[in-house]
């Protein structure tokens, strides 16, 4: 299964504080441990929502607001997309990422949809479709 483990934001990392040099070492070797288990499939940090725009759909047609945005704890400061055999291989992996001393760290954990998931309304032509697009984006099958 795939899952998406979501970084919530900090005070910090809202304000653009980076990590130390011994920080991203350790989360350097976990990433190479879950690179070697075949676990990581992609991994990001992001720039604080300062940097960002939020792009709101209503019944006037899109609206967009520009960071930061307030409610810290709404906010993503990264994430990483796993394949792993359940939830619980992903608990325990996540359980291992380094914190920086005195910093609370939310992380959230979701599954991705797999085509399976949507039953007969993803007919066989829109299930080709979709194999197609993620042989051409390199995406990776669920183990």
């Amino acid at each position: 299964m795939r899952v998406m483990v979501i970084v919530k934001a900090s005070t910090e990392s809202e304000a653009g504080i980076l990590p130390s040099t011994s920080l991203l070492a350790e989360m350097g070797a976990l990433n190479q441990e879950l690179v070697n288990a075949g676990v990581m499939l992609a991994g990001e940090g992001l720039h604080p929502s300062s940097k960002g725009a939020r792009v709101t759909f209503g019944k006037d047609g899109p609206h967009v607001t520009n960071g930061p945005f307030p409610d810290t704890k709404e906010l993503i400061a990264g994430f990483w997309l796993w394949n792993v055999r359940n939830m619980n291989e992903a608990i325990d992996w996540i359980r291992r990422m380094p914190q920086a001393e005195g910093v609370e760290q939310d992380i959230e954990i979701r599954p991705l949809f797999e085509m399976d998931d949507f039953g007969e309304a993803l007919t066989p032509e829109l299930r080709a479709q979709e194999e197609r697009l993620r042989a051409a984006s390199g995406d990776h099958p669920s183990r």
